[in-house]
């Protein structure tokens, strides 16, 4: 087994490092930098080791304890000042050299390091992890310890001057019961990252590979595994001159658009033959994305020493992530073959059926009698080309929420029917309910030309690195296994938390209390949820993806705010770390199964059509699944005085998931 990568620039035994002359410590931190260090960065460096060097430890920790500089976190693409494990603790040090305030945004820095550590190093897990911030030219300092409601060994950012370092260390120590760590071991440890798909796509478009920033223990599906499947296939398309249609399906949360997004940063070079694109009929989706990257790589560039303008980094950006749409319009406008051989539909299940399109296209695009599916028409751009091409279809199940989605069959009867010729690349559990396709799909798998391929199934939820198996539960909720989801809640409730209440700012409070360092939180509710207003929530307010998502905790437009709420289109494909999920009286559950309803006017209709009960359930599939960490139902307890609110809309809900094993709060 290869030795763990060694993500320090500089470490030593304390003793020696304090006997080491300060110039050799920082020609080894200039040296492992690989690039021109500003005189800024010297002189912090020389302060935070003048500092270190003259912290007071007992001669047994001085002898013990062992101190890292530069010590790099993969998924945030950031690197901790000092790391210093002495004794039972691990000290995450951030300094911020000639700084006299604690600002919440260094607070947040810190603890998210440490957060990082607890979460992802394996060996990092079990051991008690104590952030300081140290603020040089800041006054002395109460230091406070102060443990979480989490409980797991690490405790809240803890301020310090220069003059409180080793207070606040030789506190720490004192808090915290626990045996000497090994630093051998902690050295040895593997980092298993789960990065949000914000985390991710900066990652990967920065030059991360998908290994470095991805799990690979046994209890995940490897995404590179799959990656590399796509990859085998589009070699073999382009050397023997064939066109392919590939599907990838995984569960909610399992990383279906890291894939589509890793495949399109190592294909970006419009030069090389190869050459790709990653589309998306989720405008929230590719705004928060093309936003985040554009101004990560101003960040980047302003890190580097060099000025990138915001407009000249969208620029970029847009041409790597594509809205579906204009795609299509293109291809519309111009019959030639499109630049690219290799096209990435990422929730592919969203595509119009027939009857969307050429509705659209007769209204819209003065194209009447279309006679051509979104998928159908989206493969045909592609057929354009005389010798190869390869559409990737990044699919989830049960994922269709608005009317027209054609879910996988169209794409399915669109090979079937129009294109013959084409490879076809596949999963066995296309078969699942779920994706709805069985029968058009024994079809397919009857063609000479279909490869079933299980490697392009992502079976594990990625999002939530505490309960894997999220999804399911939600599944079985919504599909009233009630056996299966009280068995499934009570294995995933310890390291993943669900709560329910009938009172919103409990909720509200609650969600605070869990959220650590810059974890995000916010309020998610379903699009038809009209009923909410007596609740200062109001689905008919726009709310703007980018700002909800990207936009830090002093912004009122954030989620933090807890003010603003997005729905089921706003945040589908992306994700939070705590959800509130606020549930009106569209989706009741009475009996022993759920009654369907819209708000018009006055009053609630029953929903009949088979078609948007299934957009109705999946749009509070896709609510429950958003929580990388856990999440708050809040079911209203109604009012006998609004017949619109009547308790009985609601009630039922609330006994239905208490009788789960949820507990209330």
């Amino acid at each position: 087994m290869p030795s763990p990568l060694r993500r320090w620039s500089y470490s030593d035994d304390f003793r020696q490092f304090i006997d080491a002359r300060p110039d050799q410590i920082l020609g080894e931190l200039v040296r492992c930098a690989g690039a021109p260090i500003e005189l800024n960065q010297t002189n912090a460096w020389r302060q935070q080791i003048s500092l270190l060097k003259a912290l007071k430890l007992s001669t047994h920790l001085t002898n013990s304890a062992k101190i890292y500089f530069e010590y790099t976190i993969p998924r945030l693409g950031r690197r901790i000042d000092v790391i210093l494990i002495a004794g039972h603790v691990l000290f995450v040090i951030e300094f911020k050299v000639g700084e006299r305030q604690f600002t919440v945004s260094a607070l947040d820095q810190v603890w998210d390091y440490a957060l990082d550590l607890k979460n992802f190093h394996d060996a990092s897990h079990r051991l008690c992890i104590a952030p300081l911030l140290v603020a040089t030219e800041a006054s002395r300092q109460t230091i406070d310890v102060q443990g979480t409601l989490h409980d797991d060994g690490l405790v809240r950012p803890i301020r310090a001057s220069s003059d409180d370092l080793s207070s606040a260390i030789t506190q720490c120590l004192s808090f915290f019961e626990a045996p000497e760590i090994d630093t051998q071991v902690w050295e040895q440890g593997r980092y298993l990252p789960t990065p949000s798909i914000v985390e991710a796509a900066r990652a990967l478009y920065a030059g991360h590979s998908v290994e470095s920033i991805s799990r690979s223990d046994a209890g995940a599906q490897n995404l590179a595994v799959t990656s590399r499947a796509i990859d085998k296939i589009i070699e073999q398309a382009r050397t023997q001159g064939r066109k392919a249609i590939c599907f990838v399906t995984g569960v909610p949360g399992a990383g279906k658009t890291l894939v589509g997004l890793d495949v399109a940063t190592r294909h970006m070079d419009q030069d090389d033959a190869t050459y790709s694109v990653f589309l998306s009929g989720n405008g929230p989706l590719v705004s928060v994305l093309r936003e985040a990257l554009a101004r990560d790589s101003v960040e980047r560039a302003a890190a580097s020493g060099t000025r990138l303008r915001k407009g000249e980094a969208r620029q970029e950006v847009e041409a790597f992530i594509q809205n579906v749409h204009h795609f299509r319009d293109d291809c519309l406008k111009d019959p030639a073959a499109p630049l690219e051989h290799v096209v990435l539909f990422d929730e592919a299940q969203r595509a119009w059926t027939l009857e969307q399109t050429a509705s659209f296209m007769a209204r819209k695009r003065g194209l009447p009698n279309f006679d051509q599916s979104e998928p159908a028409f989206l493969i045909s751009c592609l057929d354009r080309h005389q010798n190869w091409a390869v559409v990737i279809c990044l699919v989830g199940g049960g994922q269709e929420i608005n009317t027209g989605e054609a879910g996988i069959r169209e794409w399915l009867e669109a090979v079937l029917t129009r294109f013959t010729a084409w490879d076809v690349h596949l999963p066995p559990q296309l078969n699942e309910s779920e994706y709805g396709s069985r029968d058009v799909l024994e079809q397919v798998l009857a063609r000479p030309d279909t490869h079933p391929n299980p490697t392009l199934h992502l079976a594990t939820s990625m999002r939530s690195f505490r309960a894997e198996s999220l999804s399911r539960f939600v599944r079985e909720v919504l599909d009233l296994e009630i056996d299966a989801a009280r068995t499934t809640f009570a294995r995933m409730q310890a390291r993943y938390p669900i709560r329910i209440t009938r009172d919103l700012s409990r909720a509200k409070q609650w969600l605070r209390n869990q959220a650590r360092g810059s974890e995000r939180f916010g309020i998610v509710v379903s699009s038809q949820a009209q009923r909410l207003k007596p609740h200062a929530i109001d689905v008919r307010v726009k709310t703007d993806p980018v700002r909800w998502f990207l936009d830090g905790k002093d912004d009122v437009r954030s989620s933090y705010y807890l003010e603003d709420v997005a729905t089921e289109f706003q945040v589908q494909g992306l994700e939070l770390d705590w959800a509130c999920v606020v549930w009106d009286g569209d989706l009741r559950h009475a009996g022993d199964s759920w009654s369907h309803h819209e708000f018009k006017g006055t009053r609630w209709n029953r929903i009949n059509k088979q078609e948007r009960q299934a957009y109705l359930k999946n749009a509070y599939r896709v609510l429950l699944t958003r929580a990388r960490q856990g999440m708050v139902i809040v079911i209203p307890e109604g009012s006998n005085e609004d017949p619109t609110r009547s308790a009985h809309y609601y009630d039922g809900t609330f006994r239905y998931l208490q009788a789960l094993g949820i507990p209330q709060i």
